[in-house]
């Protein structure tokens, strides 16, 4: 019978045990309420792959001793979940861990609706992907979203020790001497997925002969090739990955093209084009912005082309895009504008939506008096006619203001001191 991988023997048997997540797991956070007030509600895990989504779904189990199920909604079928539905009738609550929720088809939603309502059935569907956009409303409905994040770099690097001290379910009855260095990038190339880190690991060591002592001696070379990462610190300091990350963006941002490229080629070694094109998107919008709006158009088509063609000849758009970033005009404009905007919405800075903006288009609505008063900028020369826009309290709110540092913002900056000076006061 095969041996079950690493990562998978060393699941977390109660919340106690999981590393990482104390937003939602940690202390009188709301998933250890739940389960100490043993008021456990359906809910939607969602984040990255290797983050702790089954590891919370078996710890919560685990630490109320329900009756622990798992199924995909791709690869099991209706079948599969009448099972679970008839173990719930005889013993009370099934917890149901339902992986890739989001792909879960209309036959098998209808039948288990009815089991969510009624509680025997707790769902915890984990997916990677946007549970707002991704799932079915009925489902979502009925569920608790909550976001996981990556696991940090001591998180991981504490979930590795213990699975090297654990003899039972880990690698404890090896004799293992892991490198400082090799544990590091071990928990840093994995870019938070604490599967891969703890499955490089085992395959470090069961794939390495022991020393004369009987040592197993992980260097970072070893670590390297497990991970099928090069590590992205190459000086004596170790630099960590968000280290690098944001060094590189700091660079473009001060339009300093060497620095950027040395610091994308640190992350091209390490294969991460995901962190290199989340980035690159993030910088083209947040520092270049309405300076040069075209160049985030340049971004994503060299982000998409890198994506098709992979390394290392992805390395070439990637070069394109950075050195465009950074040799561009500037301006936080937009970023600086939505900001202020939602520093207004959390002070409770809000206010009624003026009722000639609210929705007209049902019966009833004449006689509420919505959108009576409402002016069609088209049928008005320049397409603009002054009216009231902004909630009466916020009359007077200015969350825009132009950078003049290119042509481009300068032209739009025009017109909107335009509008600005044809309302009246």
């Amino acid at each position: 019978m095969a041996i079950q991988p690493l990562a998978y023997r060393m699941r977390p048997k109660s919340l106690d045990d999981i590393v990482g997540q104390t937003h939602l797991v940690g202390k009188d956070k709301i998933i250890y309420r739940m389960v100490k007030a043993k008021q456990l509600s359906s809910m939607i895990l969602y984040g990255p792959p290797g983050i702790g989504k089954t590891s919370i779904a078996s710890a919560i189990a685990g630490s109320t001793k329900y009756a622990f199920r798992m199924l995909n909604a791709v690869t099991n079928n209706k079948k599969d979940l009448e099972i679970v539905a008839a173990e719930a009738k005889m013993s009370g609550t099934v917890i149901l861990l339902l992986d890739e929720v989001h792909r879960l088809d209309k036959p098998k939603q209808d039948f288990l609706l009815p089991h969510l309502e009624s509680g025997q059935i707790i769902l915890i569907g984990a997916t990677t992907s946007n549970p707002y956009i991704a799932i079915n409303p009925a489902i979502r409905s009925r569920t608790q979203i909550f976001e996981l994040k990556p696991l940090s770099v001591e998180d991981i690097a504490l979930t590795m020790e213990r699975a090297l001290a654990d003899s039972e379910r880990g690698l404890g009855t090896y004799d293992v001497v892991l490198d400082s260095d090799a544990k590091t990038h071990l928990a840093t190339a994995s870019n938070g997925d604490v599967r891969s880190a703890l499955n490089a690991l085992e395959l470090a060591v069961i794939s390495s002969e022991p020393d004369a002592e009987g040592n197993i001696h992980v260097t970072l070379e070893v670590a390297e090739e497990c991970l099928q990462r090069k590590s992205l610190a190459h000086d004596k300091d170790g630099d960590a990955h968000y280290d690098v990350l944001s060094a590189f963006q700091k660079s473009v941002r001060g339009s300093d093209v060497n620095a950027a490229l040395h610091y994308m080629g640190r992350l091209i070694e390490a294969g991460d084009l995901v962190s290199i094109s989340r980035r690159l998107l993030v910088m083209a919008y947040e520092d270049v912005g309405l300076a040069n709006p075209q160049a985030a158009t340049h971004t994503l088509s060299a982000i998409q082309t890198a994506e098709k063609i992979g390394f290392p000849e992805a390395r070439i758009p990637l070069a394109n895009a950075v050195i465009e970033l950074c040799l561009s005009p500037k301006s936080n404009s937009a970023i600086s504008a939505i900001d202020a905007a939602l520093a207004d919405i959390r002070a409770g800075q809000s206010g009624e939506v003026p009722d000639h903006l609210r929705d007209g288009h049902y019966s009833g609505a004449k006689e509420l008096g919505r959108a009576l008063d409402y002016k069609y900028p088209h049928s008005y020369e320049s397409a603009w006619v002054d009216q009231q826009y902004l909630p009466d309290r916020l009359l007077k709110a200015k969350y825009y203001e132009p950078r003049l540092t290119s042509k481009y913002e300068q032209t739009i900056a025009g017109v909107y001191e335009k509008i600005n000076s044809n309302k009246k006061e």
